[in-house]
């Protein structure tokens, strides 16, 4: 494929049209595969052709029995994109596309008792994501605990455990498992909890234009194409919308740059050429728009007001970082690995802008696990940032307390980690308040 991407190859002499189909095509690429056209045509695609899809003139399946499956993983809190075997229903809806227009043959790659240990369904959303929304949303909504709620899928006790320990992170609860107000403010946001803590952060920090544009960004699919055969162009095309510093920043380069499409565009066809042109998907531009405005109403009912000045990094950066704060790294003494929260390691992906220079700290918004643990849409942070945000979540270790006779105190030496990561290495603290009585000893040995 990668020799003939989207192209035609010469096989056995007969001209042979090879086709990809996955979810990130641009939509003129996923067209083709619909158009009928003379010849022989080989289709190669991901799970995304086991929906009802009906590609014409399909008359034999070959299915090799795995897929990538989306799960979350309550230990290292993490998404992870691993290669499964497929369930039996799956197969059964794969084997359904050469038997929707005419009768076809399906050639699976395993053995039939294989294929029938497979369970026959496979796993509900509910047993492979992560529960902090619908424990959120049945708290707002006074539903009971999720532990006795009679689920037709009941989740286990432990992602239940998970989901309640990413809403402590956010604040949203209490250590009784109580709703806070700022719970109260996510659960009327209907996203993502941490991209919801994103919005109500900014509020405080003054920067609410920014973070809505980038919540609604996290929120869809990018709108950035990179088709297989012109990537060079399309990676020199959105070059205009790198920020060095900050892959969230790019997001509000791009939009500013198609709000400037539309300010000046002539017809909906040119508009449509043009983010051909710069290799952007003109529908997922129109979602994302369409997302900002329904977040943009939604917190203009609440009271909310934009600013009218643009904001600052720092401001715009915790503001984000408020719902980012499992998802933490320091760079390692290995080249490229960063130590993340909890004692997980990952690399920033191949597409970050922040891939080259890889600073200190980052911050991401997704890690997820596939050939490796990759953290997606990166940006460099500051360490007192992390303590500013999550000091409900710092661990403060002191040592070394002595008498100090130049400013005539006990002193001590803090350490502050954040899930295990030291964002405070030997910060000088008076101890007096910390340790009155060891204080005092001091004092008296020091001073008296």
């Amino acid at each position: 494929l990668r020799k003939h991407p989207v192209g035609r190859a010469r096989m056995g002499g007969a001209g042979v049209e090879i086709l990809p189909l996955f979810a990130r095509l641009s939509a003129a690429e996923q067209d083709r595969v619909f158009k009928p056209d003379i010849g022989h045509r080989v289709v190669l695609a991901t799970n995304v052709a086991e929906t009802s899809l009906t590609v014409p003139r399909i008359r034999y399946v070959v299915d090799p029995g795995v897929a990538r499956i989306n799960r979350y993983s309550y230990r290292n809190k993490v998404e992870m994109l691993q290669v499964e075997p497929v369930s039996r229903a799956s197969a059964n809806q794969r084997a359904g596309r050469c038997g929707r227009v005419s009768s076809g043959v399906c050639v699976r790659l395993y053995a039939e008792d294989e294929f029938a240990a497979r369970p026959a369904f496979t796993d509900p959303e509910i047993l492979r994501s992560s529960l902090a929304s619908v424990i959120l949303r049945m708290k707002a909504l006074k539903l009971g605990e999720p532990e006795s709620f009679p689920f037709v899928e009941p989740p286990q006790p432990k992602m239940i455990a998970d989901g309640y320990q990413l809403l402590t992170e956010l604040g949203a609860v209490d250590e009784r498992r109580n709703l806070t107000a700022v719970g109260g403010q996510l659960a009327k946001l209907p996203i993502d909890p941490r991209i919801a803590r994103m919005i109500v952060e900014a509020k405080q920090l003054d920067c609410l234009r920014e973070v809505l544009i980038i919540a609604s960004a996290l929120s869809v699919q990018d709108p950035r194409d990179r088709p297989l055969e012109r990537q060079e162009a399309a990676d020199q095309a959105h070059s205009k919308f790198v920020d060095e510093r900050s892959d969230f920043a790019g997001h509000l380069k791009l939009w500013d740059f198609y709000d400037e499409l539309l300010k000046h565009k002539k017809s909906t066809r040119k508009l449509q050429q043009d983010c051909r042109e710069n290799f952007l998907s003109w529908i997922r531009l129109r979602e994302w728009r369409d997302l900002h405005g329904q977040l943009h109403a939604l917190v203009s009912e609440m009271g909310w007001r934009e600013n009218t000045k643009p904001a600052g990094f720092p401001e715009l950066h915790k503001a984000l970082l408020a719902g980012l704060l499992g998802n933490i790294g320091m760079k390692g003494e290995e080249g490229g690995e960063y130590l993340g929260a909890r004692g997980i390691r990952f690399h920033i992906f191949p597409g970050s802008a922040l891939r080259r220079k890889q600073p200190k700290w980052v911050m991401a918004a997704e890690l997820t696990e596939t050939t490796r643990l990759f953290a997606r849409g990166a940006a460099a942070i500051d360490p007192e940032w992390i303590e500013q945000v999550g000091g409900h979540l710092a661990h403060k270790h002191y040592f070394e307390p002595h008498w100090e006779k130049t400013t005539a105190q006990v002193v001590a030496y803090e350490r502050v980690t954040v899930y295990g990561l030291t964002v405070v290495s030997k910060r000088r603290v008076s101890y007096g308040a910390i340790d009155p009585v060891e204080s005092r000893r001091l004092f008296i040995r020091g001073a008296l």
